[in-house]
């Protein structure tokens, strides 16, 4: 499955009363789409997962798959520390429509890397979807090893990473390792052309909510040899991707849309809306990538 080079983790829209809003998903896909998105990835990190319902999830996928329409591939953020519920959930959301899902590595439990090796592979077996491994370790408090990774890329249907580290000697020694079609993908915004440069895949992002054509730029600036000029764009790129995490996220990022006049709610306690100043810093943000046509790259 070709997930392109930006991938987007998608916010779960929410109502007025906190409930998630599926009539706002179609508008969403459309504006995502429009900005460069070649994938989304649904009931992730960014989507909120850890606050949404069993059947909020299975709704949203399904949904979800309804507003992309076949345009782009939908990734189900399925992952949870329950080998037993996420092979549920996982085979629901393939039943229900979406291109593949996304395993994150089992969070609080602190598994062995031979057991989170079979974790990943006793739930791949039971799907026909590809399947996404999603390292995060700073989430997580357990680091995929690359042995581990490289181990799992013989299992059919894993076909990718995304590795979110921050580290890219790890990084390369997965794509060193791996077959050919193995893609890998950096969940750090700011490592993105960083990771292009040891050789992955793409990036699965939450500033392309916002930047996503900027993005596809830098991408074809560097893969047609113009190093200098996607090098200028990462530059003028950086700031906006750091403002999208000056607080847990989805919060900065849900309000630079709100910002722009794109609707997607609030978020679920525990996390909490951005302070005055907070807000500020987005908006400088937002209005710095506005201004972003006069950088010569």
């Amino acid at each position: 499955m070709n997930l392109g080079s930006v991938v987007t983790a998608m916010v779960t829209p929410f109502n007025e009363q906190g409930g998630v809003d599926y009539d706002k998903l179609p508008q969403l896909m459309d504006i995502l789409i429009s900005r460069g998105t070649e994938a989304v990835i649904v009931g992730g990190t960014t989507g909120e997962s850890a606050t949404l319902s069993m059947e909020e999830k299975a709704k949203l996928y399904k949904a979800s798959a309804s507003a992309s329409n076949g345009r782009i591939p939908v990734i189900a953020g399925t992952g949870m520390n329950d080998t037993h519920a996420t092979a549920k959930l996982s085979i629901q959301a393939e039943k229900d429509g979406v291109d593949g899902v996304m395993l994150v590595a089992p969070y609080y439990n602190k598994p062995s890397q031979k057991g989170m090796y079979e974790h990943f592979k006793t739930i791949a077996e039971k799907l026909s979807v590809p399947v996404m491994i999603y390292n995060v370790p700073g989430r997580t408090m357990v680091n995929i090893l690359p042995e581990t990774t490289i181990a799992l890329s013989a299992v059919t249907n894993i076909t990718a990473v995304k590795e979110a580290s921050g580290n890219l000697d790890q990084m390369t020694a997965i794509i060193a390792n791996t077959p050919k079609d193995f893609r890998v993908y950096s969940g750090d915004d700011s490592l993105t052309l960083p990771s292009l440069a040891v050789g992955a895949d793409g990036i699965v992002s939450v500033s392309s909510h916002v930047i996503g054509a900027e993005m596809q730029d830098m991408v074809r600036l560097y893969r047609s040899g113009k190093i200098e000029e996607a090098a200028r764009l990462h530059q003028h790129l950086v700031p906006f991707m750091k403002a999208m995490f000056i607080a847990p996220s989805p919060s900065p990022v849900k309000t630079a849309l709100h910002m722009q006049g794109v609707e997607t709610g609030g978020v679920r306690l525990p996390l909490i809306p951005l302070t005055e100043s907070e807000r500020e810093i987005v908006q400088k943000a937002l209005d710095e990538v506005a201004n972003l046509q006069q950088f010569p790259y």
